[in-house]
């Protein structure tokens, strides 16, 4: 079976946690210190467009015991010369990329330059190079230069312990596109927050797990204006959305209708209405649940101790009272994957909802991941002083 390599974006634990909740553990493993991960899957379970954690998806097409930069770029001439020879007629146009190692641009280039030379000499072939701007090329530059192409390539060079892996990429995360979903959307209303369409991905997805889109309905009761359910839909998932707001109903139904029209989708069902998440009745089935629930005030610098305290008692109380709800409603064994609040009281500190260590006596049991902790499934900025930390959880 091929093998695949996996590169995350900014916050590489979610990426992981990602891959791990629809692929198992046994099937990832983490490389490169955290910042990628081996995939033992065939090519066809692959739905890399689904994953909103992983920037880059390559193939593994070599391995070099050690890490000395001089072994590394004969590796990368070799794995070149290989797929060059392999290509259509016309000139190649070739990307490298490093992740862990400490090497600079210009050897970057020095790198570049020898396999573009090496190639000309031996393949008797053009080669345009793309000039790294850092160690690794980010996904406009591979776009851009049509590196996923037919007669592209881009080489993935990861250190991974006391190894090198060097792979060829097949895929790049499309930001041109989340870039329409997230600013072209007709309605959108900065007070309720913006959730990245990258994000919303990974919160299906931890709240789906291993089940596929087939056939699985995704409900978000905090559906805003309606990122979850347009990125569930996208996905392949029936989605049932409500809010307290009727205008935010309003929203996300305007939103779909814009989706469904830009990308072709025809009148695909799904089911919106208004209602309290404290206390509305849904319609079964409800197969899984993917929500940014409330978060609060959007605090731009640290409050007062005693407002804090006063936004950590109210969204605690929301969340409760939305949890002992739906409750009864669903079947044991329903997987929730909830963006709920947490708070940066100091650099990497933080403070969460007091109801996630009752969860149990709510008759909920949290998921626990076996390459990622708990206390890492968190997105956040440096600067920002409300998280959005993501809470696994199943009905008992």
């Amino acid at each position: 079976m091929d093998r695949y390599l996996t590169v995350f974006g900014r916050q590489p634990a979610l990426g992981l946690a990602e891959l791990e909740s629809i692929y198992g553990p046994d099937r990832v493993r983490p490389s490169g210190n955290g910042t990628a991960a081996m995939l033992h899957i065939p090519a066809a379970e692959i739905a890399f467009t689904r994953l909103g954690g992983s920037v880059k998806l390559g193939q593994v097409v070599a391995e070099i015991t050690g890490t000395a930069w001089p072994a590394v770029q004969r590796g990368l001439t070799q794995a070149a010369l290989a797929h060059a020879a392999q290509m259509p007629e016309g000139k190649m146009h070739l990307g490298i990329s490093a992740y862990g190692f400490d090497v600079l641009p210009p050897q970057m280039l020095a790198a570049g330059l020898n396999i573009k030379k090496t190639i000309r000499q031996r393949l008797d072939r053009n080669v345009q190079l793309v000039p790294n701007k850092a160690a690794a090329l980010n996904a406009a530059q591979v776009i851009h230069h049509k590196l996923t192409a037919d007669t592209g390539c881009e080489l993935l060079v990861l250190r991974d312990n006391a190894r090198t892996i060097i792979a060829r990429t097949l895929h790049v995360q499309d930001i041109e596109q989340y870039g329409k979903r997230d600013y072209g959307r007709p309605r959108r209303d900065a007070r309720v927050g913006m959730l990245p369409p990258k994000l919303a991905q990974i919160i299906i997805n931890l709240a789906a797990g291993s089940r596929g889109p087939g056939g699985t309905t995704v409900l978000d009761p905090f559906c805003g204006t309606g990122v979850v359910l347009q990125e569930a839909l996208l996905a392949g998932f029936s989605i049932y959305g409500t809010d307290l707001e009727p205008r935010m109903v309003d929203y996300s139904r305007s939103n779909l209708e814009w989706l469904a029209e830009t990308y072709r989708l025809g009148n695909l069902p799904y089911r919106l209405e208004p209602g309290d998440a404290t206390l509305y009745t849904w319609h079964p089935p409800i197969d899984t649940v993917a929500s940014e629930t409330y978060l609060g005030r959007p605090f731009t610098a640290a409050p007062p101790a005693e407002v804090l305290a006063q936004t950590v008692t109210e969204c605690n109380l929301i969340l409760k009272k939305f949890l002992r709800n739906i409750l009864p409603q669903i079947p044991g064994g329903t997987r929730f994957c909830l963006a709920v609040p947490a708070w940066q009281v100091g650099p990497g500190k933080f403070r969460h909802l007091p109801l996630i260590d009752h969860l149990a006596d709510m008759g909920y049991n949290r998921v626990s991941l076996q390459h990622v902790r708990d206390e890492d499934l968190l997105y956040y900025r440096t600067d920002q002083i409300v998280a959005r930390q993501l809470l696994i959880i199943t009905r008992i």
